[in-house]
């Protein structure tokens, strides 16, 4: 299975939830299975869908907003931005699932190699500090992927979904960032 599989798995499992997901493919894929306004497609900012989907998870729990914050993210961008984890583990929103999709290439500029072959990025979770930490091996099947049993955590959850390399003929995202950006807001602010 590849990451569309995933996608595709995480995404028809949620209801009002907001998923924030990483430039290029995976936001394609995203828009091509299942376009909602719940859904932030980033765009040109690698490395950034997690910062972003911790902000927004901390501003909810300010405003007492119980719902969860869901980023699918990728191995590269996790690769380029590192500390992220960090910044989520001590932070420690009650209400944000990192949903990371490892398929071991930066898919979106020509599946080149990452080191995620040769490093286990749940460990690294694990010796930040996460205690809700899950290892789902989807290479052959996303049948083990539920997303429904981590949305009652109440501490960051770091979700490592492991699958094969690939890309889809996911369709170009008919908005512009501005257009996307919008409707993601009225949509948090309808919720409340």
């Amino acid at each position: 299975m590849k990451r569309y599989d995933a996608i595709k798995k995480i995404i028809t499992d949620l209801d009002d939830e907001l998923v924030i997901s990483n430039i290029g493919f995976p936001s394609r894929e995203l828009y091509g299975i299942k376009d909602r306004n719940n859904n932030f497609y980033m765009s040109g900012s690698m490395g950034m869908a997690t910062p972003i989907a911790l902000g927004l998870s901390l501003a909810l729990e300010e405003k007492s907003d119980d719902r969860k914050v869901i980023v699918i993210d990728g191995d590269g961008s996790l690769l380029m931005n590192f500390g992220e984890l960090i910044t989520v583990y001590a932070q420690n929103p009650s209400n944000l699932i990192i949903a990371l999709i490892d398929n071991e290439a930066y898919g979106s500029t020509g599946s080149q190699e990452t080191y995620t072959s040769k490093v286990n990025l749940s460990n690294i979770a694990k010796s930040i500090g996460y205690n809700e930490v899950y290892h789902v091996d989807a290479r052959n099947s996303v049948d083990n992927i539920d997303i429904k049993q981590y949305l009652d955590k109440k501490e960051p959850v770091f979700l490592h979904i492991k699958v094969k390399p690939g890309n889809t003929k996911a369709p170009i995202i008919d908005k512009t960032p501005s257009q996307i950006k919008n409707r993601f807001m009225e949509s948090i602010n309808k919720e409340n």
